[in-house]
């Protein structure tokens, strides 16, 4: 590991002033640190926001939670009123990491963990994530877990957060203080499919501090599933974030109730949380049929373009999509 200057900021003001050339936040470090010790990460200067005045979780008037960045995954899966309101979120958190690994994580860290692409954590390897300019060896190497949709010729990497599935179906959104003053990015923005430039995992600026994300109220049932390769905590093969509102009448050979609202997102499949806005568009007002989540499921998944070695995500994915949300109609009328 490089030798590197620490430094703790004293507030959000004192952390972008700190944030100069080859620094970098560090949060609860689960990841960051890791990669250091692999030579992928090598900053000169490492700021540390972990005591910033970011680790509270608000509950406005109208029922957004609004989830300060320096809050750890234990205690976000744990609040009550997140188990009660966003159930997903919890779900989604529960299953992403060890007890331990959860107790360090942070909000703001989690959203911005980095691939667990092999070619990306071996420095001996080329990889255009880590080197720009060098290759994609995972293209026809190693890729059984990589990328089924929005991949490109440089990049066929997975974002691996769990948590920032359920936030993409929970139309979240990311506070963000920069060094032109505060804004607030819609989560489907907030990361971005690899392109030309795959070395960047979000469309933050050089300075950039996440200092909370906000999620509005889920008047709907919800729930996180998440496939694996072993049933310990594990990255996910693929996972997906839904919440169906229905009305009408929902019997058991499926016939009644209409989709009168939904949310879905899957994990483990793109470079980032992927939104599934083609089966959503298909899937509202139409009946609450295992037909219909089929065909929506379908759908979304035309755009696939599997690997040689993962094909078997692109029939996973819709399996599981239509298997949570026949689940969760169950009691959703």
């Amino acid at each position: 590991m490089r030798p590197f200057v620490y430094e703790r900021a004293a507030d959000a003001a004192g952390a972008l002033e700190m944030h100069q050339d080859g620094a970098l936040y560090l949060g609860g470090g689960t990841n960051l640190v890791d990669l250091m010790r692999l030579g992928v990460e090598e900053p000169t200067r490492l700021v540390d926001v972990s005591r910033l005045p970011f680790g509270e979780i608000e509950v406005l008037g109208d029922g957004t939670l609004v989830i300060g960045a320096a809050v750890s995954n234990s205690d976000l899966a744990a609040d009550r009123t997140v188990r009660e309101t966003h159930p997903l979120l919890a779900q989604a958190i529960l299953t992403g990491a060890s007890g331990q690994i959860r107790n360090r994580a942070t909000v703001g860290g989690n959203l911005l963990q980095r691939t667990r692409c092999s070619y990306f954590q071996d420095t001996s390897k080329p990889c255009n994530k880590r080197d720009p300019g060098t290759g994609c060896p995972a293209r026809e190497g190693e890729h059984h877990n990589l990328a089924i949709l929005g991949h490109s010729p440089a990049c066929v990497a997975t974002h691996p957060s769990d948590m920032a599935v359920a936030l993409a179906a929970l139309d979240a959104s990311v506070r963000v203080q920069g060094r032109e003053g505060e804004r607030t990015v819609p989560f489907e923005e907030f990361h971005r499919l690899p392109g030309n430039e795959p070395e960047r995992d979000s469309n933050l600026r050089d300075g950039d501090l996440v200092t909370a994300v906000e999620v509005p109220p889920l008047p709907m049932p919800s729930r996180y599933r998440k496939v694996r390769e072993r049933a310990s905590f594990a990255f996910a093969l693929v996972s997906v974030a839904a919440a169906i509102r229905t009305v009408g009448a929902t019997v058991p050979d499926g016939e009644g109730g209409v989709v009168r609202d939904v949310r879905l997102a899957l994990g483990g499949v793109a470079h980032k949380p992927w939104r599934c806005r083609r089966a959503e568009d298909v899937l509202r007002g139409a009946p609450a049929t295992e037909e219909t989540f089929m065909r929506a499921a379908e759908a979304e998944l035309e755009a696939a373009a599997p690997l040689r070695d993962n094909g078997y995500k692109v029939p996973l994915a819709r399996n599981l999509i239509v298997r949570t949300l026949m689940e969760l109609r169950e009691v959703a009328s």
